[in-house]
């Protein structure tokens, strides 16, 4: 089934953003920076659950943290702008 633009906001569907800080297998002391992006559902995130999920189960760098940004797939400029292009 195929939603618009605005079902897909209304569902809470975005782009998101999580920047998981990991730390080095044979240097505990060192922390990496892994950047993730996926269109998913806030706020439950699914996606990015699963991601984590395989990440724990099959990466040897254990996680250290993960911070989240979420942003809808269009905002209220963006509509606007298309708006006045139509006329």
């Amino acid at each position: 089934m195929i939603h618009t633009i605005h079902e897909t906001e209304a569902a809470g569907f975005g782009l998101t953003t999580a920047r998981i800080f990991y730390r080095m297998p044979d240097h505990l002391d060192l922390l990496q920076l892994f950047v993730w992006q996926h269109y998913d559902v806030a706020p439950e995130f699914p996606e990015l659950a699963r991601f984590l999920s395989f990440w724990q189960r099959e990466i040897e760098g254990p996680l250290h943290s993960v911070r989240v940004a979420h942003k809808l797939i269009t905002g209220e400029r963006e509509v606007a702008i298309a708006l006045n292009r139509v006329h």
